[in-house]
């Protein structure tokens, strides 16, 4: 399959790519045939991940929201692999509660790895994407389009990367780089499990209707993800269905404050809408690495 594949012996970029979507992805685009960079926290789980691809693959361990590190890590992708024909800023973090009781540089450190995380990976490769007439490939979230509740950061910082990926995309055109956003439901994640285990935040997913309340596999989601960059997709939904969200935009925000009017006081008072703190593995090993208060 991997030699039927534009992505077959182009090199690929993958941020947050120890865990989750990330390494999903970088499996996928390593079984198409690409030879694949995993940056990220967590050296020796990027090590796992590449060590288990089935071609040649490379682990930088670099925190996005340090550009200095990217600049560092552009520069030993390119001696190692090549110069990437396509960039996944895939690096998130997220964390639940109400908004007066989250921490200010807790809520800060989202928008940093999210939305600065994304700018500052874009910084870094463009020059590389010029090269190669490349593909950035920007993932946001249903929560870029319409926000919900005791998410604040998290919504906050994927509305930023798909206004972002927009812009972009209008300035590098003209350089023959494509820009694409990928726009992701409810994955089954260490985030989003770990999202599950407080009663507000499992009732922000469970209480949607159909089929918006599903939790999709990261294989399924990677594959959907590097067909879009095969194809260099201006727009990526996964699942598809999500394409039908974006004319329904304006109606969203009214519908979401109806039922949190509605189901909000209620929940509350079976459980507090306590902050969560990082949510699963990947946003701890970032409050580690970033030398965060627990």
């Amino acid at each position: 399959m991997g030699s039927s594949s534009p992505l077959a012996g182009r090199t690929v970029v993958v941020t947050g790519a120890a865990r989750g979507v990330g390494a999903a992805l970088a499996r996928e685009a390593a079984r198409r045939g690409a030879r694949v960079a995993l940056l990220g926290h967590e050296k020796a789980a990027l090590e796992a991940v590449a060590a288990s691809l089935p071609g040649p693959a490379l682990a930088v361990e670099a925190d996005v929201t340090d550009l200095a590190a990217l600049d560092a890590a552009a520069r030993a992708v390119r001696s190692g692999l090549g110069r990437p024909s396509a960039v996944v800023a895939n690096a998130g973090i997220a964390e639940g509660g109400a908004f007066l009781a989250s921490d200010p540089a807790a809520w800060r450190r989202v928008i940093d790895v999210n939305l600065t995380g994304s700018s500052h990976t874009a910084r870094a490769f463009l020059p590389d994407l010029f090269d190669t007439a490349g593909y950035f490939l920007q993932i946001a979230s249903l929560a870029s389009i319409g926000a919900a509740p005791l998410m604040s950061a998290y919504c906050a910082s994927k509305a930023g990367v798909e206004a972002f990926g927009h812009a972009l995309r209008a300035e590098v055109a003209h350089r023959g780089v494509a820009v694409g956003i990928a726009y992701l439901n409810w994955t089954d994640t260490d985030m989003i499990r770990d999202a599950d285990r407080y009663t507000l935040l499992r009732a922000l997913r469970t209480r949607m209707p159909p089929p918006a309340d599903r939790v999709h596999s990261v294989d399924a989601v990677a594959a959907r993800l590097v067909r879009g960059m095969e194809r260099r997709r201006t727009a990526v939904y996964a699942p598809p269905w999500l394409r039908l969200a974006q004319p329904l935009r304006p109606a969203i925000p009214p519908v979401v404050l109806r039922v949190a009017r509605r189901e909000l006081p209620r929940l509350e008072s079976e459980d507090p809408a306590r902050c969560t703190g990082p949510l699963g593995a990947g946003g701890r090993a970032d409050q580690e690495a970033s030398g965060q208060d627990g």
